[in-house]
């Protein structure tokens, strides 16, 4: 049977603090998973849900964008893949008696666990002007308020259209399309926040914006740097495919501030090894990081590897560059060799916490390694200096020939499963002009030019009354976004806030005059519409492509498929009274769009490049992967044709006497901004989640007890105060200077104007803090 929902908040005064584990996955993964998606789905329905998981098949696992094998196992998912379908495949619902019964005032002192753990949204429901509880209405008179409110805008850049990664290929291709018909860019994602100084630094090193390697590389690779990214709780599938790269005779170092269980030692559940034979130890070296100091330990790396390209003697001298592929493939070389000759090895101490042996050992592994891999993820893009960083990161690949071989490349693991398929598709501020051409050429009109809103900039606009319609397809904006009270009173100022969803969630809480639930169809669930049952595809983080289809009966006769409600919404937008398309607007059959996918598809393919044939592409089990010039041929769609070496000048961050350097992450037990529970089994914490990891060396400095409640208060250039109050400090093995803390619930303490130079990126992993005691 199916659990109930929780009828009260997360009660922390039952929070526990118990060892920190050193093992992921196992026994205690298994049980988990099944424990959670028994409670939500029922015996029956998880079986049948868990079985079509990444299945050639089946369905995309609505959690992480890590690839899948070629050949699949019968149970293709990971403890929190489980989880993630048991959220979306839940019996509990959320009919609009709900919304009869609780008041949007009461629903917003209701924490996210409890929010979340109501079910599946059934009806769309309509917060009118002045109201403080949500109704139902139909289809027709729900899009059509959104309709007229976007059409009675004086400027299109009024309207703000966000988007998760979770969206289809399909869906993001359509909703771009309406929102550059109706004449703007404003399409800030979910990218934005998280890996936007990826893709800005790969696209200026290397011409595009996304990794290089594929998963054979992972398995063949013979050095792997993993920085910033703990695929144990956040991507772990990731680690069968670290398990199987140590089995080939990988070495692994892992870069983090944080020991994380997952890079440690890995029990996996689908052998006999990793049941009861002790697992697979992963990571050959540790090194614990302070917060910021990444781009010093790649300055690092490079300043060692070129001493020994120059050290007179070396058995490596003039050996260690690939001096073969710099200079067919590459330009700037002089000019980053400068750099690393005038950054000192004791501010590369200074910056890193670690010492000068550790990082010269790391490079000892650079140099016996013949195709090295580096992978990261939020902990190396959400700084200030994030792009330079990471452009420092493919300086230390470029020296050695890492990019367009074997076993060898840039690795960013991206988050939601179709984060970059979303990209692909054009949901981004900025597209370049050739998409732009394309997309008129298709649909016979002019999209326009001139730059949208990111996610910062989109905020701002409403905090400054510039705009006026708010439209989030997936995801929870409120809560994903920084500075949370700045967010909340700009959504305030709207006349009309619009939510596609599959569960109640701040966003529907947080509104402007109006407010709109539009619920929708999940990953999971068959999709019928009049051309028949429809598939939808993503893209994983290593480019490939392939085909997505739900078998479970849909959660109420009432949901709409995102591709339904945009088309409709189009309908409505564009096409006149007697079936033609008004002036300028895209020209599109939007009906036998919504009715059958494949025509989308058609379109995509007309558009999109990589995607020639892409309705045969998809027919082939596993799809198929996305051109990449840098892997395929080692080509650069740069501005001169090679990839780029860049001189990045040092930076990382400087923190007061007496305060605190604060990155935010997630616990076991959530993805994002959903959570599933009050436990963070690898870290030792139990039943709460407003806890503070703080080095024991700091506590002490600063005479705080373990246990003892505190403010975090967040320190910034504009003088104000940012309060997360209520936090129970744990001594945790952080490096000295540094603390880590949750989110979302400590996102109001991220400066709404505190960004990444270039990306536009949240600092989120870089927070100055003060710790207050409760009094």
């Amino acid at each position: 049977m199916a659990g109930k929902a929780p009828r009260e908040n997360i009660d922390e005064s039952q929070l526990s603090v118990g060892p920190v584990k050193k093992t992921a996955v196992g026994i205690p993964g298994v049980v988990h998973a099944l424990e959670v998606s028994f409670n939500q789905m029922g015996v029956v329905r998880s079986a049948q849900a868990l079985l079509q998981i990444n299945q050639k098949d089946g369905f995309d696992c609505p959690g992480c964008a890590w690839p899948e094998e070629e050949k699949r196992h019968k149970a293709e998912f990971c403890e929190n893949g489980a989880k993630a379908v048991a959220e979306e495949a839940t019996k509990l619902r959320v009919p609009p008696s709900f919304f009869a019964e609780n008041s949007v005032s009461e629903l917003r002192g209701w924490d996210d666990y409890r929010l979340g753990q109501q079910g599946r949204l059934t009806d769309p429901m309509f917060l009118a002007e002045g109201s403080d509880h949500y109704v139902p209405v139909s289809w027709d008179r729900a899009l059509g308020i959104l309709a007229d409110e976007l059409l009675a805008l004086k400027d299109p850049n009024e309207a703000i259209f966000y988007t998760s990664g979770r969206t289809s290929n399909e869906a993001a291709f359509l909703y771009q399309l309406l929102v550059r018909g109706l004449g703007t860019n404003n399409l800030p994602d979910c990218s934005n926040m998280c890996h936007e100084s990826s893709g800005s630094a790969l696209t200026e090193t290397i011409g595009i914006g996304k990794g290089s390697v594929s998963l054979d590389d992972i398995h063949h690779a013979e050095l792997i740097l993993i920085a910033g990214q703990n695929p144990g709780t956040n991507h772990p599938r990731m680690l069968s495919a670290l398990e199987r790269a140590k089995k080939n005779g990988a070495v692994i170092v892992a870069i983090n501030p944080l020991p994380e269980a997952g890079l440690m030692r890995f029990e996996n559940p689908q052998t006999v090894r990793g049941m009861v034979g002790g697992g697979t130890a992963l990571a050959d070296d540790f090194l614990q990081i302070k917060l910021g100091g990444d781009q010093a330990l790649f300055q690092g790396l490079g300043k060692f590897l070129l001493e020994e390209q120059r050290r007179p003697g070396s058995a490596h001298a003039g050996r260690v560059f690939d001096t073969a592929f710099i200079e067919s493939h590459t330009t700037g070389l002089g000019e980053y060799l400068a750099q690393l000759g005038a950054v000192t090895w004791e501010e590369i101490v200074i910056a890193t916490g670690l010492t000068e042996a550790q990082i010269r050992s790391t490079g000892e592994k650079l140099l016996a390694s013949k195709a090295t891999v580096v992978c990261w993820a939020m902990g190396l893009t959400q700084h200030k200096h994030s792009v330079s960083t990471l452009r420092d990161v493919v300086n230390v690949l470029l020296l050695q020939g890492n990019i367009g071989k074997p076993g060898a490349g840039v690795c960013p693991v991206r988050g939601h499963s179709n984060v970059q398929g979303d990209r692909t598709m054009g949901i981004f501020e900025r597209m370049p002009a050739a998409f732009h051409d394309a997309l008129d050429r298709e649909f016979s009109f002019a999209s326009p030019r001139p730059h949208g809103f990111d996610t910062v900039a989109a905020i701002s606009a409403m905090r400054d009354g510039k705009a006026g319609v708010f439209l989030g397809m997936g995801g929870n904006f409120v809560r994903a976004t920084p500075d949370s009270s700045v967010t909340e009173a700009a959504l305030n100022k709207l006349s009309l806030t619009a939510q596609i969803s599959t569960k109640l969630n701040k966003s529907h809480l947080i509104t402007g005059r109006q407010a709109l639930i539009l619920p929708t169809l999940g990953r999971t669930e068959r999709d019928t519409q009049a051309g028949g049952d429809q598939r939808v595809t993503v893209e994983d983080s290593m480019s490939a492509v392939h085909a997505s289809r739900g078998r479970l009966a849909p959660a109420s006769s009432n949901l709409l498929s995102e591709v339904a409600i945009v088309a409709r919404l189009a309908k409505l937008l564009f096409e006149t009274d007697d079936g033609g398309t008004r002036p300028g607007a895209p020209v599109a059959d939007w009906d036998a769009l919504a009715g059958d996918y494949s025509l989308i598809r058609s379109h995509i393919a007309a558009v999109v490049p990589g995607f020639a044939d892409f309705e045969a592409k998809i027919d082939q089990p596993g799809g198929f992967v996305l051109p990449h010039g840098p892997r395929d041929s080692r080509s650069f769609s740069t501005a001169s044709g090679l990839a780029h070496f860049t001189a990045n000048v040092l930076e990382y961050p400087k923190v007061p006497a007496g305060r605190l350097l604060l990155q935010t992450l997630r616990s076991h037990d959530q993805y994002n901004t959903t959570i599933y529970g009050k436990d963070d089994r690898y870290r030792g914490i139990k039943n709460g989640r407003r806890v503070v990891f703080v080095n024991q060396t700091d506590m002490d400095s600063l005479g705080i007890a373990e246990g003892a409640m505190v403010d975090l208060v967040s320190e910034w250039r504009d003088g104000v105060d940012r309060r997360a109050p209520d936090f129970r400090v744990v001594a945790y093995s952080t490096p000295v200077g540094c603390a880590a803390a949750y989110y979302p619930e400590t996102n109001v303490l991220v400066p709404l104007d505190s960004t990444a130079d270039i990306s536009g990126t949240p600092t989120s992993k870089s927070v100055v803090i003060r710790l207050e005691p409760v009094a």
